[in-house]
């Protein structure tokens, strides 16, 4: 019978020497190879002593952003819950009242923002469709906790600290996410 790839390979039947029945010389094989392993540098990362660096694009904690006048950029367009594959943003809307023009930059903003962080598959769609750079993926790594309920942020977990009032802090929860369109700048 002709085979269907020619892949196939005759299967030695020879009766095994006194050498290849005592497998001495694969037993040397196979400790050659662990002895090599034995003195390479170990890959294992003593994590909290030591963490490992990330990849430049590493995808963290949502994190919603200020200008830098204190005011939060979010303008409740709904862009980032459409472009969100998995659905895991909701947000409400409301109209700015008079006297509020230092905390919304625009006259309509988020005021419910809640992200489902189970359900979140940190894609980056949500940064991406965001036309004024409101919503960013950070550096920072999620936390792991027990209660289902810990894991939906809602606004003020996701809100960055105020420049006006804690530079230090807001300086330091920016990270290298800088903004990066010109209109947002602005």
């Amino acid at each position: 019978m002709q085979s269907l790839t020619n892949r196939s390979e005759n299967v030695n039947r020879s009766p095994m020497t006194f050498a290849e029945r005592i497998y001495i010389p694969e037993i040397a094989k196979g400790m050659a190879i662990t002895l090599k392993h034995f003195f390479k540098k170990k890959v294992t990362v003593s994590y909290p002593d030591e963490t490992r660096p990330f990849s430049p694009v590493f995808r963290g904690l949502h994190v919603l952003n200020r200008d830098e006048e204190g005011r939060e950029r979010c303008t409740a367009c709904g862009l980032c819950a459409v472009a969100c594959p998995a659905e895991a943003i909701t947000m409400e809307a409301a109209e700015r009242l008079p006297g509020e023009e230092n905390l919304y930059r625009e006259e309509k903003y988020a005021a419910k923002y809640e992200i489902n962080m189970l359900r979140c598959i940190f894609c980056g769609l949500c940064e991406e469709a965001c036309p004024k750079d409101a919503i960013y993926l950070s550096e920072t790594v999620t936390p792991s906790d027990y209660a289902r309920k810990k894991f939906i942020y809602t606004k003020e977990d996701l809100l960055i600290p105020n420049p006006v009032t804690e530079p230090e802090a807001y300086k330091e929860a920016l990270g290298k996410n800088q903004p990066t369109t010109a209109g947002s700048l602005k």
